[in-house]
């Protein structure tokens, strides 16, 4: 943030903070656009500085955020004013055990591949825009992308035409979470749909290595989605194609990389792999640190749960004795 004259304390605090945060080589990207809006309420509010009253009524208006959203945002404003005092002493400091009450995750919604043919097919269908000439071609490609490379959204976001590799058959994803870069190798039919989506992508805007490969145009000039704006617009193909699970919940965009681990457990099942020594592979594939940090995507659904069964009873069916004694 640039601090204009005559600015308040709070602003230059935040400056300070993320300057502060940089410096100890963190990345800070929900801190940059979080610390900011609390500034916006605060201003709103006719206050120049956050005070218990202002808190509470910042707090207030999150109520409708999912209670771990709420306790993260709570925490970082408390660090952030824990590293005021430190050159303010009088300033505001947020109760340490305040914040809302760590919920479990929700159960994601895994979803099927006849699901994913009606999301490509609604894409497919979406009519141009001046402003997005490639509206359904790049929605329908940030869809194969997030079920078939179980990409994080932000990965999908970050992607720049200079992260093709190899002919379009490998996409490097730079710096992601744990500030962790990788390949991820496309297959066959991700690479046709990225041939398929390049030749007007390459007609319609630059092809310069530096800009990304999901883009809008707006006010003439060529832009990358947004997060709000590309999660909107899947949303809304989700609701379009009805895509739902039994309990009629739709799917959440970052339940596709769930669906992309499920996917790759239920694949190696059908073709007789070794689950437990390809565990490793899908880790690095999907960036994570360690198995541990995949576990949570692999889910018992019901069709995975028949494969391991009979896996099972092929192996050890005949050692089972049944009948009476």
């Amino acid at each position: 943030m640039n601090v204009p004259k005559n600015a308040s304390r709070l602003v230059s605090a935040i400056d300070r903070f993320l300057a502060h945060k940089h410096t100890l080589g963190y990345r800070c990207r929900q801190e940059a656009w979080l610390l900011p809006k609390l500034l916006d309420h605060v201003e709103q509010s006719g206050c120049r500085d956050l005070t218990a009253r202002g808190f509470d009524r910042w707090l207030t208006s999150l109520q409708d955020r999912h209670p771990n959203t709420r306790r993260a945002w709570y925490q970082i404003v408390h660090r952030f004013c824990r590293y005021r005092r430190r050159s303010e002493p009088d300033c505001f400091l947020p109760s340490a055990d305040g914040a809302a009450k760590h919920q479990p995750y929700v159960t994601p919604v895994i979803v099927e591949p006849g699901q994913i043919a009606r999301l490509l097919t609604k894409a497919s269908q979406l009519p141009r825009t001046s402003a997005s000439p490639l509206r359904g071609p790049a929605l329908r490609l940030a869809i194969v992308l997030l079920y078939t490379c179980g990409l994080r959204l932000g990965e999908l976001l970050r992607l720049t035409m200079g992260d093709i590799e190899d002919q379009g058959t490998v996409l490097r994803i730079r710096e992601s979470k744990f500030r962790k870069s990788r390949l991820v190798p496309l297959s066959g039919s991700t690479t046709r749909e990225l041939q398929t989506y390049l030749r007007p992508r390459r007609k319609a805007f630059a092809v310069h290595p530096s800009t990304p490969l999901l883009c809008n145009r707006h006010g003439g000039h060529l832009h990358p989605y947004s997060h709000p704006g590309l999660q909107a617009a899947i949303n809304q193909l989700f609701e379009a194609a009805a895509v739902q699970d039994e309990r009629d919940r739709r799917p959440r965009i970052h339940d596709l990389r769930h669906s992309f681990a499920v996917q790759a457990l239920l694949r190696w099942y059908r073709k007789g792999a070794d689950v437990q020594s390809s565990l490793p592979k899908l880790a690095l594939y999907m960036g994570h640190v360690s198995i541990a940090s995949s576990a949570c995507y692999l889910h018992w659904v019901p069709a995975l749960q028949s494969l391991a069964s009979h896996r099972f009873e092929q192996r050890f069916g005949q050692l089972v004795q049944g009948g009476a004694q």
